[in-house]
């Protein structure tokens, strides 16, 4: 029952896009509470991105500002490519969400906190001298002083529920008041908390109650003064799906294990962010896919290294320090010549650095990090959703040239999530096993295809083609051990010439826009949504700039020299101490290379990077 109250009339505002962030104690849900907003908005049409935002504290004290966890998201009717800057609407459950996240709110926004958390302790342990609420730190706001925790008590009296868990409903009611600021429906989470309490019906009921509490609350307060409408995107028409790119990391090596008939196999151990790749893969024995949780790094790539040699898609997932531990596995992988996915989801470092935190620096220990001359293919992908593509193509390269390949990803795209439209198996690209052959009736494990220098890929037990590999050096052809100088210096170079050769493979580098710009600003990696936002920003503005971002980092696009020479200046921007700049440099000396470089953990935003752009465009 309901009953009808004169409520003020509240006006409605229509909004091209806007930035929502939700924060509180890592126990309060706000990862989940941003998730079912995001969904919500994904099935109205809208398009987003998000960053959820971890502490790196496993169990840090409660009402501190080193365990508040965050949630961004920018939904928008418009192209949206980014989680945004500043927030329009901050929800801080307690004082340290408000201490650690204040700074990402722009000014005249809105903040939403939980009146009954500003309790003295609360303040204290936060770091506050003086309530927040009261000293004028909040004047260039607008501020609801919702008293959330009591009004969920309030909501689920009656309910054969203890305290902990009416507490663990809040965030349901904080949803609920962002539903109605913005004109979601409850519907799809309401039946998402069906679903997950399915075995309890009085936490389903408790939450959906806490859900619509704060759904009229928010209706009906005088501080929330306009209800704003955000419409759908105009997108292309097809059947999405709102994934995060761990997610479709799993789903790209799946598509490509179906595509060339052969089972998946990962060999993983467990590391953050990386692990929920494993756990996704997991999910799907019924397709075929194996997956192994090993000891350590070492014993997981080299089981999916012995799953390859035994004919089954190889793959190892995880992130800089297991990289690190699997290198010399690595090389026994390019020695022996096996196709090997090696998944590298960045983080901050180095040893264990920012587990939490995102970080692209792991270039140089893709590219050179092991011993000898060990050349390994290198993609980057750019997006949550297209790390479904990379995964796949990853996958690809490696069977088809029989190689290592190292996919990088990182914390940004592995925990960040986009609309990612279905793609039809048609429209994918061929997989082709290079088949062995025998010359005169004898297979030999080292001939090879003419054009990518790739060796057959036999299955051990197959009548005909037993053979050996290993570590040591192997005799051209035969495959045989061998310590002669001169054949030692032909396979060297012969497995370096085959990586190179994969660039006649790939696609040439684009750039986003005329081709005769004053400056080229260049990106690589999950840098794209920033870094494209803020070059299109600029060429509005009638700015003189190319963008190139780039996915194939070794080797490099073939026509990549012929893209920098045709510029003056060349920025390169990236979340490390100018790894790729180097890289570059040291294949196209002579050119204006500059790098701009941020190392905090943190994604660039886009206000920081115009701001560098527009500096270089002065010279």
């Amino acid at each position: 029952m309901s009953t009808t109250l004169e409520q003020p009339k509240k006006t409605t505002q229509e909004l091209e896009k806007v930035v929502i962030r939700f924060a509180g104690d890592s126990g309060d849900g706000m990862q989940l509470t941003g998730s079912q907003f995001s969904f919500t908005s994904a099935l109205w049409g809208n398009d987003l991105a998000t960053f959820p935002d971890y502490p790196a504290e496993i169990r840090a004290p409660q009402g501190t500002v080193e365990g508040v966890s965050g949630f961004q998201v920018q939904i928008g009717k418009i192209d949206i490519y980014t989680p945004g800057d500043e927030a329009d609407v901050l929800v801080a459950m307690n004082p340290a969400a408000l201490k650690s996240n204040l700074k990402f709110v722009r000014k005249g926004g809105n903040i939403v906190v939980d009146l009954d958390s500003f309790d003295d302790r609360n303040i204290q342990k936060a770091g506050f001298v003086i309530n927040p609420l009261e000293d004028g730190t909040l004047t260039d706001y607008n501020v609801v002083e919702a008293p959330i925790s009591s009004l969920t008590k309030t909501a689920l009296e009656g309910l054969q529920l203890d305290n902990k868990s009416i507490m663990r409903s809040k965030n349901m009611f904080a949803l609920g008041m962002m539903y109605w600021l913005f004109d979601r429906s409850l519907k799809e989470t309401e039946k998402y908390i069906e679903d997950k309490f399915k075995k309890s019906p009085a936490l389903a009921e408790g939450n959906k109650r806490a859900l619509n509490a704060g759904f009229h609350y928010a209706e009906t307060i005088e501080a929330l003064p306009a209800m704003y409408k955000v419409p759908p995107a105009q997108i292309e028409k097809g059947l999405y799906r709102h994934v995060s790119g761990n997610v479709a990391t799993a789903w790209g090596l799946m598509a490509a294990s179906e595509r060339m008939g052969r089972k998946l196999f990962l060999g993983s151990y467990p590391i953050t962010p990386a692990s929920e790749i494993l756990h996704e893969l997991s999910r799907h024995k019924n397709l075929g896919v194996i997956t192994m949780q090993m000891e350590d790094e070492i014993a997981a790539v080299c089981s999916s290294i012995g799953a390859s040699y035994a004919g089954l898609m190889g793959v190892t997932t995880s992130s800089g320090p297991g990289l690190a531990l699997k290198g010399e596995a690595i090389g026994l992988a390019v020695m022996a010549e096996l196709p090997l996915v090696i998944v590298d989801v960045q983080r901050g470092g180095p040893s264990t650095g920012l587990p939490t935190k995102t970080e692209q620096a792991d270039i140089n220990i893709a590219v050179y990090g092991r011993n000898s001359e060990s050349p390994a293919v290198v993609l980057a992908a750019s997006t949550p959703a297209n790390c479904f593509d990379f995964a796949y193509m990853a996958a690809k390269i490696a069977v088809e040239h029989m190689t290592p390949v190292i996919l990088l990803t990182d914390g940004y795209l592995a925990n960040g999530s986009e609309p990612w439209k279905f793609p039809h198996t048609a429209d994918m690209p061929s997989i082709t096993i290079p088949e062995p052959k025998k010359e005169n009736g004898v297979y030999y494990a080292y001939v090879r295809d003419a054009e990518k220098l790739a060796r057959g890929w036999a299955v051990p037990g197959t009548p005909g083609f037993e053979h050996r590999i290993g570590g040591l050096e192997k005799q051209e052809k035969t495959g045989n051990v061998s310590y002669d100088p001169l054949n030692h210096d032909k396979m060297v170079r012969t497995r370096a010439e085959k990586v190179e050769r994969v660039a006649n493979y790939i696609p040439d580098q684009e750039i986003i826009g005329h081709g005769d710009g004053q400056l080229l600003v260049i990106g690589w990696g999950g840098t794209f949504g920033s870094m494209r936002t803020a070059v299109t920003e600029l060429q509005h503005a009638n700015r003189k700039i190319d963008f190139a971002h780039f996915n194939y980092i070794n080797p490099l696009p073939k026509n990549t020299g012929e893209l920098l020479a045709r510029y003056e200046k060349i920025l390169v921007c990236e979340l490390n101490l100018g790894q790729f700049a180097s890289l570059l440099r040291s294949k196209f000396p002579g050119r204006n290379i500059i790098s701009h470089t941020k190392i905090q953990g943190q994604p660039f935003l886009v206000t920081e990077l115009k701001e560098v752009i527009l500096e270089n465009l002065k010279d």
